[in-house]
């Protein structure tokens, strides 16, 4: 039994987690990964982790020699999260705060193809009790990973990016293009999580420009998936975690909010869709088929799952300053589909019903 925080870790045991991974790691173009190398911040989270899992079944099934790099602030995690991997030799753990200058750590390979950049607070008490960090990965951790891309020969740059970038939905439009944006009211705290990930996309562009380097920047709806941290505070994670211990699902809302998501494998396999086809300086939409819901159908569904009922209970104050304030935010996924012919195999009620599978099976 592996610890990992606070739960206990067995996701390779899980068949149904494994058919996942497979099924994103069967979408990739191998041949274009032949004996390429890959560096992830954030490898350890969410969406970190199931990249590493799907690019290293990946390369274990067919032979693709990929080298997977993580960046991590703590080793310990990261090789229980992945004590699978101990002796795999395409498997590469680098010990580095992404607040701090990348060039110069001497673990890091002298050329890379790919770097994503994965690592970012991304729950509301993370951005309540560290504003202040929640910036600057999105903005320092985005400019030291730039340097280093550039002076390792980088093929690719990929910034994950987020849907709170096109702030509030200024009412004149039912779903977000790429090209649209809403208001933010920065001088607030909250504000902190979209204006930096807005930040990090232009400093991407001002490297495209200035250093001649390519970028890419998926967009990502709200994500969910077993690879989800216990810690992690967003609604849709506390609603799982409900649902996993056949608990009644707590909603600190009317649950009205309608926002598009995605189940981790379609996440992740847009991702790698964007970084071998995208096109460069563009942005794409990622999001599952036929998730675009309230949060109060999306605690209705996981509330039937336990077999329980839907409760409602208000935040305190700590919480509600994390919180968005975002009443509607679904995304257009047009360009994704009709320039890359990438379609999610995930709708919300299957992703959801994984989740909680997985999750049973491992706590």
């Amino acid at each position: 039994m592996v610890k990992v925080g606070e739960t206990t870790m067995h996701l390779y045991d899980s068949e149904l987690y494994m058919q996942d991974v497979c099924a994103v790691a069967t979408m990739i173009e191998v041949q274009e990964l032949a004996d390429a190398s890959v560096l992830i911040s954030g490898g350890t989270g969410m969406i970190g982790s199931f990249l590493v899992d799907a690019l290293l079944y990946a390369d274990k099934h067919y032979q693709a020699n990929t080298q997977v790099y993580i960046l991590g602030r703590n080793e310990e995690k990261a090789r229980a999260r992945f004590a699978d991997y101990a002796d795999c030799p395409q498997f590469h753990f680098i010990k580095q705060d992404i607040n701090e200058k990348v060039v110069g750590n001497p673990a890091l390979p002298a050329k890379i193809d790919y770097v994503i950049h994965a690592a970012s607070n991304t729950h509301p008490v993370a951005y309540a009790s560290d504003p202040i960090g929640t910036i600057t990965a999105n903005v320092f951790g985005t400019q030291y990973l730039l340097d280093y891309a550039k002076e390792a020969d980088c093929k690719r740059f990929v910034f994950l990016s987020s849907v709170e970038i096109y702030g509030e939905n200024r009412g004149d439009t039912d779903k977000f293009t790429e090209d649209y944006l809403g208001y933010i009211d920065c001088n607030t705290m909250r504000a902190g999580y979209p204006e930096s990930k807005r930040t990090g996309e232009a400093l991407c562009q001002a490297y495209r420009k200035q250093m001649e380097m390519d970028v890419v920047i998926p967009r990502l709806s709200r994500v969910y998936g077993p690879t989800m941290l216990m810690s992690d505070t967003k609604a849709l994670s506390q609603f799982i975690l409900k649902s996993v211990k056949r608990e009644d699902i707590v909603l600190k809302s009317e649950g009205t909010q309608e926002f598009s998501y995605a189940y981790v494998a379609d996440c992740v396999a847009g991702i790698l869709a964007v970084m071998l086809d995208g096109k460069d300086g563009e942005a794409y939409n990622i999001c599952s088929k036929d998730s675009d819901v309230q949060l109060r159908d999306v605690a209705k569904q996981l509330a039937d799952l336990a077999d329980k009922q839907v409760v409602f209970d208000l935040p305190d104050a700590t919480e509600q300053a994390g919180y968005s304030k975002a009443t509607k935010a679904t995304l257009d996924t047009t360009k994704l589909r009709t320039e890359l012919g990438f379609v999610p195999q995930y709708d919300m009620k299957t992703g959801l019903s994984h989740t909680v599978q997985v999750l049973r099976e491992i706590m």
